[in-house]
This record gives structure tokens, C-alpha cells and sequence, in this order.
């Protein structure tokens, strides 16, 4: 397991999530996602993320354009996109490209490695330390990160991406997305070979 001593705090700069959204897709591995509220800081390691584009991508949700929900992908990139789903969860992305290519990386899971109690409190009592965030709905709410947060710049002080661990591309499947019905044939997953808090393996 990941352990870190203090809360890590060189954010990424907004240049790392113009580029292309595979790439920023794999090169979020390893990646810690630092939240702070006022009962505390969080922080997880990135550890599963999948890709989402407007062309060629049928479950990209601005594949049929720009609407009130998804405006916000369409916008600089390195801000969050988060959304409201099945009425009861919410699931965050990180928006990439240029500004009015519709674009984002979906986090699906992360490897808590500080705030832990905290996260803990905002799960449940039921949620062990291995399911905490192996999700993409599980860490929004492990994270306290809701609609609340769409739009949120990462270059902002209570809810950003800092520099991380160096991943190898050895260390990294990429396979297809899953939970969606169309687009699924898509290797557009990507995640830590051998990690236990992937969400699916």
C-alpha cells in the first residue's frame, strides 16, 4: 500500500489535462487526488480511470452535443465534470482537450492513502478500507465531492491532483470500459496491474 507523510501539494498544471484524453487517461495512474474539507484532508491514489470523447465515442455523454448537463465538458480542461445518476450517485471527471472539444476522464477508483477515518465517515460504517473508493460512486462519496463541485478549477486549494508516483507502462493494462452498453468495445479503461482497490479487474 501507498503511504504518504504530509499532503502532497505540487498540483498539476492546467497543461497536463489539455492533451489528449487517452493519454492524460493513462498518465493519471499513480496520481494522488487530494480533497480538503473541514473535518480534514483526503487524499487517493489514482488507480483506475477510463476515457470519454465526443467523436467516435456513443457513450460519451456530449455525443450528441452540448446540453445544460454536460456543458461543462466542453469548457476548459482541468476542471471537473460531475454528474447525478440513477438518482442516487454522483461520478466525477476531469475534463481535457482544448477548450470546445468535448472531452473527460472518468476516475474510477482510487487507493486511500491518507484522511482514511474520514473517508471512512463518509461512506459508512459498513465500508472496509478495501472498498472505500473502488468505484467511481463510492469515492465521490468517500471524498464528499458531489454536484456541488461541477465546474471545480484543480488549480484551486481544497480539491486537486498533485504529482504522484512514476508508472511504468509494464504496470499498466488498458482494456475496455465497462458498466456502459454502447461504445464498450473501446480499450479506452485504463488501470494498475495488480492493484486490490481497482474497481474490477
Amino acid at each position: 500500500m501507498t503511504t504518504v507523510t504530509r499532503t502532497p501539494d505540487q498540483k498539476l498544471p492546467v497543461s497536463f489535462y489539455s492533451g489528449d484524453t487517452l493519454g492524460v487517461a493513462r498518465n493519471l495512474l499513480g496520481k494522488f487526488l487530494v480533497r480538503k474539507t473541514a473535518g480534514g484532508a483526503m487524499v487517493g491514489k489514482i488507480v483506475e480511470t477510463e476515457a470519454y470523447h465526443e467523436v467516435g465515442d456513443p457513450s460519451c455523454h456530449a455525443h450528441r452535443g452540448m446540453t445544460a448537463r454536460n456543458a461543462v465538458m466542453f469548457g476548459p480542461p482541468g476542471r471537473l465534470y460531475v454528474y447525478f445518476t440513477y438518482g442516487m450517485h454522483y461520478c466525477m471527471n476531469i475534463v481535457t482537450e482544448k477548450e470546445g472539444v468535448a472531452a473527460a476522464v472518468l476516475i474510477r477508483a482510487l487507493e486511500p492513502v491518507a484522511g482514511i477515518p474520514l473517508m471512512q465517515k463518509n461512506r459508512g460504517p459498513k465500508a472496509i478500507e478495501k472498498n472505500l473508493a473502488n468505484g467511481p460512486a463510492k469515492l465521490c462519496q468517500a471524498l464528499a465531492i458531489t454536484t456541488a463541485q461541477n465546474g471545480h478549477s484543480l488549480q484551486s486549494d481544497d480539491l486537486y491532483v498533485s504529482n504522484g508516483e512514476t508508472v511504468l507502462d509494464a504496470d499498466v493494462v488498458t482494456t475496455t470500459r465497462i458498466g456502459i452498453s454502447a461504445g464498450a468495445d473501446l480499450p479506452w479503461r485504463f488501470y494498475l496491474r495488480g492493484n486490490p482497490f481497482v474497481s474490477k479487474k
